[in-house]
């Protein structure tokens, strides 16, 4: 496969991934700024934050009100991560690698695209933002549907794969970054029923807060939760999960392409990273030094796999 072709499919499901998370991240905010009405803008800041969009807003708004930060993060073109950016961006490489897709893929992207681009025509009022979220995640589950149900199992689907859990791992990472390290207004607060709640919230942001119910029978503490997003493979959105399907899909590559990478040895050290600790090594390295280390290696690792594949020529 031209590595042109390899990097629009790696990037177009990037995108797709992206489009979805962040508007996990942006409900994540509004239901924590609920919870703080009184300095709600420090919880949009921290949003802004995890984001990594923090210098090109600041260019343009002084304060984080949620409504400024709500649009910059779901519609604004100046915002190169916003949903209504990355789902053109997405099909735009849709447009690219066309003959490497299912008619059945296609179709999802450009609806996809042409959907939110109507949604998000307008400033969203704050009584349609659960329904605007909601359907930017429904709409980023039509297009991976139609590639577990249409796509063959080759280098085309491997790539694909590879983006969208580059992608979810770096969401996921940064969603428990935000509540450990900049969510809590005191150190004083954790284990308390404030952050108990926090930790609720931060579980249905990313869709786990009944599977979490089923396996831990409501025992909802900042350790078990953080040990089911980090450590626990079963959860399609836990750093272990996504690790794993990286890792799998590089092999997958390797296999095929009869040699091992650079990128495959950064995936193993990435895996051998989230089976090593326990949720208890974990915070007394410090959670916010664990994840900050994992996102620094997932990027990395991402990086390799451009280079590796060389997506640019």
């Amino acid at each position: 496969m031209l590595g042109k072709t390899a990097g629009g499919l790696y990037w177009m499901f990037r995108f797709l991934e992206r489009s979805e998370n962040i508007a996990r991240l942006v409900e994540a905010g509004s239901r924590i700024a609920l919870t703080r009405s009184q300095d709600s803008q420090t919880e949009w800041k921290s949003i802004i934050t995890t984001a990594a969009v923090r210098k090109n807003y600041s260019t343009k708004y002084d304060s984080f009100e949620g409504s400024h930060v709500v649009d910059f993060l779901l519609r604004d073109k100046d915002n190169p991560s916003s949903v209504l950016s990355v789902v053109e961006n997405a099909r735009t490489n849709a447009r690219m690698v066309r003959t490497a897709l299912t008619t059945e893929v296609w179709e999802a992207v450009n609806e996809n695209w042409m959907t939110l681009k109507a949604l998000l025509k307008r400033p969203i009022k704050e009584t349609d933002l659960p329904f605007v979220l909601g359907t930017i995640r429904q709409q980023s589950a039509l297009v991976r549907g139609a590639l577990h149900g249409t796509m063959l199992r080759n280098d085309i689907y491997d790539f694909a794969r590879l983006g969208t859990f580059i992608e979810r791992a770096d969401s996921t990472a940064r969603i428990i970054d935000v509540k450990y390290y900049t969510l809590l207004p005191s150190a004083s607060f954790v284990g308390s029923s404030l952050d108990n709640v926090q930790w609720d919230m931060i579980l249905r942001s990313v869709s786990a807060h009944r599977s979490f119910n089923w396996l831990s029978e409501n025992d909802i503490n900042a350790s078990t939760i953080a040990e089911f997003l980090i450590l626990d493979a079963r959860l399609p959105r836990s750093l272990a999960f996504c690790t794993s399907q990286v890792n799998d899909n590089l092999n997958f590559l390797s296999e095929n392409y009869g040699k091992k990478l650079k990128s495959n040895n950064l995936s193993d050290d990435l895996r051998k990273q989230l089976k090593t600790p326990d949720i208890n090594e974990i915070f007394e390295i410090g959670l916010h030094q664990f994840i900050g280390d994992y996102i620094r290696m997932n990027n990395e690792l991402g990086m390799q796999i451009e280079e590796d594949y060389r997506f640019n020529k």
